[in-house]
């Protein structure tokens, strides 16, 4: 990545995602959406044709690939320019969607759910967003335990880190996973402490876009939860996260635009 604060653009491809899912049904349609993140300061593009909610249904990869490569074509055929990147766990999806354009892996699972994920990406050569997850979708959030919640993810990421790099991979985004095996303080506790995890030099992206931590501590719903979802960004921007995955691209851009005049300001009275 180049350094500056980017802006990942949620494309689900799925009829059941917590807040979009099926608002995208067709390829025209989705073409346009691509079209006006890219006006509102998106600089990455992230597709998901597997829905990672809690309790979400479990499909079978020929559905994910299914959903994802007729629009993967299209985007890369369209937009040629943009960085795409494609969330799955599955090594043989991540494989063909590079094969197709993509240039980055948004693994959720960090690896743990397909064994040769690792091996897949070494090949491929691509970017590594590396995501811990504690569970899987079905189950993630069935009383998610930790002894200390920071430690555990960090230690977590030295491990895995440790293993990517015998593999020849260096290009590593950092996820801590919000809402992804955590309860509502974990997630608070993770995003406290996010500084932490510059420790281990590489650049961290945040997704808390309209989450459950911020909706259900206002009573609200996830389409209620936009300025929660803002404060929330700039939070993790002052505590050093350089990606933000978001599904309200303008509004994230002008948090970024913000908070970069906030810090280029060096009068001392």
């Amino acid at each position: 990545m180049n350094g500056r604060t980017q802006i990942m653009a949620i494309l689900n491809l799925t009829p059941d995602s917590f807040y979009d899912g099926g608002v995208y049904d067709n390829e025209l349609q989705i073409l346009k959406k691509v079209e006006v993140y890219l006006n509102e300061g998106a600089t990455i593009v992230d597709l998901g044709a597997y829905s990672s909610r809690p309790n979400a249904e479990h499909i079978s990869s020929q559905e994910e690939l299914g959903r994802l490569l007729p629009v993967l074509k299209k985007i890369v055929k369209t937009f040629p320019e943009v960085p795409i990147s494609v969330d799955t766990f599955r090594s043989e999806i991540a494989r063909q969607s590079v094969n197709e354009g993509a240039m980055i892996i948004n693994d959720i699972s960090g690896g743990s759910m397909d064994n040769k994920m690792f091996q897949t990406i070494a090949d491929l050569q691509v970017t590594y967003i590396l995501m811990h997850m504690q569970g899987i979708p079905q189950n993630m959030q069935n009383q998610p335990t930790y002894q200390n919640v920071t430690k555990q993810v960090f230690d977590f990421f030295q491990k895995k880190l440790k293993d990517l790099k015998q593999l020849g991979i260096n290009d590593v985004i950092l996820d801590v996973g919000f809402g992804f095996g955590k309860t509502i303080d974990q997630n608070y506790e993770l995003l406290y402490n996010l500084k932490v995890f510059k420790e281990l030099n590489h650049e961290i992206l945040v997704g808390i876009s309209r989450k459950s931590m911020l909706y259900k501590v206002l009573g609200v719903t996830p389409q209620e939860a936009l300025n929660a979802t803002g404060i929330a960004h700039t939070i993790a921007l002052l505590n050093g996260a350089d990606i933000l995955r978001v599904h309200d691209v303008k509004e994230a851009k002008e948090i970024v635009t913000i908070l970069k005049r906030y810090k280029s300001n060096n009068t001392i009275l």
